[in-house]
């Protein structure tokens, strides 16, 4: 099976302002920063878009642009921390638009403090919506898919592979994303139903707390305060043409894969795997100890991938003041 339009064709040709003609999308999290900057794009690429988010005003206000745009959307109200909400996600794009062909897991909280000025609640809250709100949504979509294929497009985060200082429920959250976008493309494909994930990388309201800390950080210590754009990050509307190509018909091939995007910055990311393996019939601690020398190098090591780092900027320093 391959991504198809309303009327079972492939949706549309690559042509500006048509690459996703005849593409039905549901979109959590798209009532602002960068969901919006997606449900915008998408639509004005000729997606019909079920717009998100928990506020009301703020997902009428994107429905109502994407339509004096000319495009078509319409609105659902709600956190998918609430399976309830998640179904009427899905169910109002098929009942809207005549079905569904991809899904975008968007939404998503940051409680940004570290492990020991962490609470229970804010673990939960992330656990809530970060992850089991990113089940809820395939879960539904993909039983609207099962008898003609689809995409489901999961946003985790980098950072749940490399971690981040002060991160703990996100990066927790996060990485169980990943770890569900493996497994549903291995349950999946036996029904034409890819599944991708997009690591989007872009100066929003979730990153603004932390640059404000690299900031403060570089004044106190009289340096010039980095940029965004030196720290990796770009806009949102910068990073939408790529989610505009994932849910295209020209990314049909691409599935059980990892991409991530700053708008300058194109990565596929390699599979996690072994990296030094040795076969002995027997071992005891004593082998064991002495196949891995204290001193050896490192077989993985975090390689920071901009000028200036999240990371570096951050990092643990005494007296830390990391948002708590």
């Amino acid at each position: 099976m391959t991504d198809s339009g309303a009327d079972g064709a492939p949706a549309g040709g690559w042509v500006a302002g048509r690459r996703l003609a005849g593409k039905r999308i549901a979109i959590s999290g798209s009532s602002r920063g960068l969901g919006r900057s997606f449900a915008m794009a998408l639509a004005a690429e000729g997606a019909a878009v079920v717009v998100n988010g928990t506020d009301q005003v703020a997902v009428d206000g994107v429905v109502a642009e994407i339509r004096a745009a000319g495009g078509t959307a319409v609105a659902v109200t709600g956190s998918v921390a609430d399976d309830a909400v998640a179904e009427r996600i899905v169910a109002a794009c098929v009942g809207e638009f005549g079905g569904i062909d991809v899904a975008i897991t968007n939404a998503a909280v940051a409680r940004d403090r570290t492990l020991l000025k962490a609470t229970v609640e804010e673990f939960d809250e992330s656990i809530a919506v970060n992850l089991r709100g990113t089940w809820s949504v395939c879960r539904h979509a993909a039983r609207a898919m099962v008898d003609r294929g689809g995409h489901l497009l999961l946003v985790p985060s980098a950072a749940a592979l490399t971690g981040s200082y002060g991160q703990s429920s996100y990066v927790a959250s996060k990485g169980g994303v990943f770890a569900l976008m493996y497994t549903l493309n291995e349950e999946l494909a036996r029904y034409g139903i890819r599944v991708n994930a997009f690591g989007p990388t872009a100066a929003t309201g979730m990153t603004a707390g932390r640059i404000a800390v690299i900031e403060a950080r570089a004044r106190s210590e009289g340096r010039r305060a980095p940029e965004p754009r030196d720290l990796g990050f770009g806009s949102p509307d910068e990073v939408a043409p790529a989610v505009v190509y994932l849910c295209s018909d020209r990314a049909r091939a691409l599935t059980g894969q990892f991409v991530r995007f700053n708008g300058r910055r194109l990565a596929l990311w390699r599979h996690a795997g072994e990296s030094v393996v040795i076969d002995r019939e027997r071992w005891d601690a004593d082998l064991i100890a002495d196949n891995f020398p204290a001193r050896q190098e490192p077989v993985w090591r975090l390689t920071p991938g901009a000028a200036v780092s999240v990371a570096d900027a951050l990092g643990p320093v005494a007296g830390e003041s990391h948002p708590a």
